[in-house]
């Protein structure tokens, strides 16, 4: 299967589909008249040039004001990528990096940033071919760029660097030469296209709100089984309600709700309790305002992964370059923290009903074990998700807050967007495992309220759960089932 990168707006949906069903990237002729287009304009404009074209004859940062000779252009280039390159920390993990490869190669290809097509076309060589360059956490600013683990993204193209390359992590110009490619000659602002742009951002965004997505499907169904095994009430999720108050998540959560439990014995059952603990009571506002955020910030990352953002900005037709600041992460930082936080409450709110449910109440025993005291059962899974949920609580400070001056003052106001970005990651994992948790304890509790059965779409669930992980009857080894739940939440087919 083929996708032709071109001007065509791309949304998420088609960016999951393109990573998961390994797509191969072709430059439509669009692309390579554009990309070809701006390049000739610039070449043509360094020839007359009457006056200092920032990056392109000039150094970088504070620097701007130097300027550089026509024959150390190219030089000038390569150097910007190889010192830039310091990122340190973890290395992102390579399903990112396949998508900021996709997204650089996009940003490119729009013509306004006067890349070289074989420059663009090796980007989409690397994502074709799984070569994944080894790309650090640390080390942007989330403004000017996300220069550092951009120039490690982009060191391979200069015969430099490392890449993951079927599982093994060796040097690109080991590689290069299996392949038979040369090392690229960077010509005037090439490099500074690689390194200026938000694409190692807004790709831990893409592949953070795909996760969410899902997560939040998830959430809706494990918490629908939670509420059955509670013995809880329908009467929260009934439209009349949520019509009163019309978000829009708020409404689907409660539809969705219903729609779940739709002939479940459990749920028609006369109820001896007037109202459920918030935890249950609540989940059409909290899960409905994660969908809500979801949905934002989703439109904020698709815009950004349609644009050019890098700098300066070329615009043949026009015979103009514009030194501007598409490169400052800001617009999509300050959403990547509003989804940290919104992400750590869908957590948040799950651990409460994993609490309720472990609480002895209701007629479900202590711990969800038949013995406890012999038996300390589902005590501690709370505990790990508690303790998972407080952690998401401390990375949810919003980095996109902060702000330090760099490059002698000539940068004085930075998005730190890119420590927003790491940081959501986290937390995505994190709602992950809590999420699964709660799973692992909605199922054990169902099983004490047999012979009622659930509804037929949450039955299927639990069934195929329960191939999985089994009912625990004694104290067990509890990691191996905790992780076999987080797998099982990795499906779709129940969404």
């Amino acid at each position: 299967m083929i996708h032709y990168i071109s001007t065509e707006h791309i949304s998420l949906e088609r960016l999951k589909e393109i990573i998961d069903e390994h797509y191969t990237l072709v430059l439509s002729e669009e692309a390579k008249n554009a990309i070809i287009k701006c390049r000739k304009y610039l070449d043509s404009k360094m020839e007359d040039i009457d006056r200092p074209l920032y990056g392109i004859t000039t150094g970088f940062g504070s620097l701007y004001n130097v300027t550089i000779p026509a024959d150390e252009l190219s030089r000038l280039q390569h150097n910007l990528v190889m010192s830039h390159a310091c990122g340190s920390g973890e290395t992102v993990r390579p399903q990112i990096v396949k998508l900021m490869l996709f997204l650089k190669a996009q940003s490119l290809s729009y013509g306004h940033s006067g890349a070289q097509l074989i420059t663009v076309q090796r980007l989409i060589d690397m994502f074709n071919e799984d070569i994944l360059p080894v790309v650090y956490q640390q080390g942007s600013l989330g403004a000017s760029g996300d220069l550092a683990p951009l120039a490690h993204l982009s060191l391979p193209l200069i015969g430099m660097g490392e890449v993951l390359y079927k599982g093994q992590i060796r040097s690109a110009a080991e590689v290069w030469a299996e392949k038979g490619w040369e090392p690229i000659t960077l010509q005037s602002k090439e490099g500074l296209a690689l390194l200026n742009g938000t694409q190692f951002m807004s790709a831990h965004a893409v592949w953070s709100i795909i996760k969410s997505m899902r997560l939040s499907r998830w959430a809706d169904l494990i918490g629908a089984m939670s509420l059955d095994a509670y013995d809880g009430r329908i009467e929260p999720f009934l439209p009349l309600t949520h019509h009163l108050r019309p978000h829009q998540g708020q409404i689907l959560t409660g539809a969705r709700f219903i729609e779940l439990l739709e002939g479940s014995e459990l749920i028609k059952r006369p109820k001896e309790h007037v109202q459920d603990p918030y935890s249950f009571r609540c989940i059409p506002q909290v899960h409905g305002a994660v969908k809500d955020n979801i949905l934002y910030v989703k439109s904020v990352i698709e815009n950004e992964i349609n644009s050019a953002t890098d700098n300066p900005n070329i615009f043949p037709d026009e015979d103009m370059v514009i030194s501007a600041g598409n490169f400052h992460g800001e617009p999509i930082a300050i959403p990547m923290d509003a989804l940290a936080i919104a992400m750590s409450e869908l957590a948040s709110i799950s651990e409460r009903r994993t609490y309720q449910l472990i609480h002895g109440l209701r007629g479900l025993p202590k711990y969800l074990v038949a013995n406890p005291g012999l038996n300390s059962g589902f005590m501690i899974p709370q505990y790990t998700a508690a303790s998972i949920v407080s952690q998401n609580k401390g990375l949810c400070w919003p980095a996109s807050c902060d702000s330090i001056p760099s490059s002698q003052g000539q940068e004085d106001h930075v998005s730190m967007g890119s420590n927003s970005a790491t940081k959501l990651v986290r937390i995505v994992d994190n709602t992950e495992r809590v999420l699964a948790i709660e799973l692992f304890n909605a199922a054990q509790a169902l099983e004490f309220r047999r012979p009622a059965k659930s509804s037929p779409a949450i039955e299927r669930v639990f069934e195929d759960f329960r191939k999985e992980v089994p009912f625990i009857d004694n104290d067990t080894y509890m990691h191996p089932l905790i992780e076999k739940a987080i797998s099982f939440i990795h499906q779709e087919q129940y969404l």
